[in-house]
């Protein structure tokens, strides 16, 4: 069974990664310590839209999201379009943070500027399911 990751909004605005805080820091707080583990940050904004419209990424999707920001990082991409199993992810790549999250409902009728990328993402359990369980990718 796969484990759900469920996004909530941080306690507060952009906080850094440890990585990014220097060796003089005391102390880290959990939140902090969390954030410097993961690959992938969310903004405040994109935990609140992703919380509202109800957008959940398991270990999967998220290892999916990570390298998908790893593929528009080697190919020169500063702020990125991720289209994945129907949400689409606004994501700045140097800083690894997702701006925004956008369900397929949300996106009809959708323009997205400032981006200079786009990464399409296939899906294992897409691909896997061949005839029977929808279309092969």
């Amino acid at each position: 069974m796969r484990e759900t990751i469920r996004i909530n909004p941080p306690t507060r605005d952009n906080s850094a990664p440890l990585a990014k805080l220097g060796p003089h820091r005391a102390k880290a707080s959990f939140q902090e310590t969390l954030e410097g583990a993961q690959r992938v940050r969310f903004s405040r904004h994109a935990s609140q839209r992703m919380a509202t419209r109800e957008i959940e990424l398991d270990n999967d999707k998220l290892h999916e999201l990570e390298r998908a920001i790893d593929r528009a990082k080697d190919r020169g991409g500063k702020a990125s379009l991720v289209l994945m199993d129907g949400t689409a992810f606004i994501v700045d790549v140097q800083d690894r943070t997702v701006i925004t999250a956008m369900d397929a409902k949300r996106r009809d009728g959708a323009v997205f500027t400032q981006i200079d990328s786009v990464v399409l993402v296939h899906e294992r359990s897409v691909r896997e399911r061949g005839p029977l369980g929808g279309m092969r990718i």
